[in-house]
């Protein structure tokens, strides 16, 4: 079990990650008010406990041509282990699906989905998603605007 943060420390070390994960040491010590050694070891205690998951860098979808995003909704035809499995191994290869979640409800997962166009979405459920034998249907909405777009 992740062990919880200890203080408002942790928490402002958080803050100021997820704000700028390139910030240097000393940098992040000054904003937090600990000097560099105490404050790196907590950084370090957050990253081994799990809490810090990893670094990443975002980029642009426009790219590599991704300019379109939907959102499809996923029912499998029967909720069983072989066809969860089937479905859930798919989509871990599958480059145009940036997240995909298993959901209550009356559809089993909900995708996100980027492709080139209009044209690249259809041969993506035409090629992908419709040919596992474990999806009864599909359902998908395009995104027109994105009003708000936030990694913890």
């Amino acid at each position: 079990m992740q062990q919880k943060m200890a203080d408002d420390f942790d928490r402002k070390i958080l803050h100021e990650l997820r704000a700028d994960a390139r910030i240097t040491n000393n940098e992040l010590a000054e904003r937090i008010g600990l000097s560099p050694s105490p404050c790196l070891r907590r950084v370090r205690r957050l990253e081994e406990t799990g809490i810090i998951r990893g670094y990443t860098t975002l980029v642009d979808p426009a790219v590599f041509g991704w300019t379109m995003v939907a959102i499809a909704t996923i029912r499998l035809s029967r909720q069983n282990e072989d066809e969860i499995v089937m479905f859930e191994d798919a989509i871990r290869g599958w480059d145009e699906v940036l997240e995909c979640h298993l959901v209550t409800g009356s559809r089993d997962y909900v995708l996100k989905v980027v492709t080139g166009g209009l044209d690249q979405y259809e041969r993506f459920i035409k090629e992908k998603i419709a040919r596992l034998k474990c999806v009864a249907s599909i359902e998908t909405s395009f995104v027109m605007n994105t009003i708000k777009e936030r990694r913890l």
